[in-house]
């Protein structure tokens, strides 16, 4: 048991390697109420192809999107009835690599904690039960498609991408998900929703005695599994640096993505920091870049957003937003990234942008979801948060000048466009 602290901000928190294999993570927060805990595999929608136990197993696209659907069935019932008898608000989601389940409650956590690691650990797939999620999860693919803010990002990826299977939708297709069987999601079950490839966290109204004893009342030892995942050669290049789809829209969407080339290795907490505050100060409202495109009503404030979104093998800066004209952002975009590659990050913008990240850091402390997801997300990328947060205050203009080099390089930018249909012209 380990505890992990933060002088400067009177935070802690405690880590144990529980005897069962899995690492756990207990946040208390004096004062709150509410509980929130996160339970999470090191497995998503990208670990289509990998080696266990000297085995190369090869599953469809969209299965580890259909295990966590799965995984909530039992043969004692649906896990969410049983969380209907402590109160508990329960979810999941699956991403491009990890699977997590998780639930928020004011009563009974203890109760609830025992459902969550329960379930988690009680796969029962039977070939009736997974032809039944097909229809379910084949209807939820075709909302996807319909969606323009989903296909606007996979559109995007799929420029971006040449081999990643970033590019691939995390549900799959409606072909991939009939390959589906008991069979494939025991052998991708076995492999990863290992306690030594997992971890929990549970925050808030907390104490680590209490998640200490319903983890070891549910979980036993397991022996850590050898996982290889296997990925093709992602080529440097870009495939398009344009791709448009028209949908029943009022206005045009957009997606302009900076790819990023990178090992599997994660990035570093301090590469992270740098990244953060480079973006803040290209890109807040701040910054000139967003008061041009502001000016030029080319933009507007509700949609605009930009994030870092990076993973094992892959790394993009992506903007999105609304616009009459989105050609347009992408080339002002474009400019103002060479421009910034021509003459660096100046010191006052660095300082403003470091400040601002700083304190958005620090209010999301006051937030029990934030750190329960951080937490997670944090231990799967090996990016601690109390170290995120020191790289953070300890951050020199020539770090994030220095990361500038790998990052917002135009010839390797694609923009993705959702635009309105176009008018049926009359005879």
């Amino acid at each position: 048991m380990t505890v992990k602290r933060n002088n400067k901000l009177n935070e802690s928190y405690t880590f144990i390697k529980h005897s069962s294999g899995l690492p756990i993570y207990v946040y208390p927060k004096k004062g709150y109420n509410m509980s929130y805990a996160i339970f999470g595999a090191r497995y998503g929608s990208i670990n289509t192809k990998f080696k266990s136990n000297g085995k190369v197993i090869d599953v469809p696209d969209g299965i580890a999107h259909y295990l966590e659907h799965k995984l909530f069935e039992s043969e004692d019932g649906d896990a969410f009835k049983r969380y209907a008898k402590t109160g508990a608000s329960a979810n999941a989601f699956t991403s491009f690599d990890q699977t997590c389940y998780l639930f928020s409650c004011t009563e009974n956590l203890k109760q609830s904690l025992e459902i969550l690691l329960d379930f988690v650990q009680s796969p029962y797939f039977t070939e009736e039960t997974v032809k039944k999620e097909q229809g379910i999860i084949g209807q939820e693919i075709g909302m996807y498609k319909d969606d323009p803010n989903w296909m606007v990002m996979f559109n995007l990826l799929r420029a971006l991408y040449h081999k990643h299977p970033v590019k691939i939708d995390i549900a799959g297709t409606v072909e991939s998900i009939a390959k589906i069987t008991p069979s494939k999601l025991y052998d991708c079950y076995n492999t990863y929703y290992n306690l030594h490839n997992m971890a929990l966290c549970v925050v808030g109204n907390v104490n680590v005695n209490d998640v200490i004893e319903v983890a070891d009342k549910v979980l036993k030892p397991v022996e850590s599994v050898n996982i290889e995942n296997i990925f093709p050669n992602e080529p440097e290049s870009i495939v398009n640096n344009r791709v448009e789809q028209e949908f029943p829209i009022a206005v045009s969407m957009f997606q302009l993505g900076f790819k990023e080339n990178v090992s599997f290795n994660r990035v570093s907490a301090r590469d992270m920091a740098a990244t953060d505050v480079l973006l803040d100060a290209f890109a807040s409202k701040a910054s000139p870049l967003y008061e041009r495109l502001l000016s030029l009503n080319l933009i507007n404030t509700a949609s605009f957003t930009y994030e870092y979104f990076e993973g094992p093998g892959f790394a993009t800066i992506i903007f999105s937003g609304e616009s009459d004209n989105p050609d347009k952002v992408a080339e002002i975009i474009r400019c103002y990234a060479d421009k910034l590659h021509e003459n660096k990050l100046d010191r006052e913008s660095f300082e403003r942008a470091k400040k601002s990240v700083y304190g958005r850091m620090i209010a999301s402390l006051n937030s029990v979801e934030a750190i329960g997801t951080g937490i997670i997300n944090g231990h799967f990328s090996k990016v601690e948060l109390f170290d995120y947060i020191d790289c953070l205050s300890n951050l020199k203009l020539e770090d994030v000048n220095s990361r500038l080099n790998d990052e917002l390089i135009s010839n390797m930018s694609a923009v993705s466009i959702i635009s309105p249909v176009s008018p049926i012209k009359g005879d």
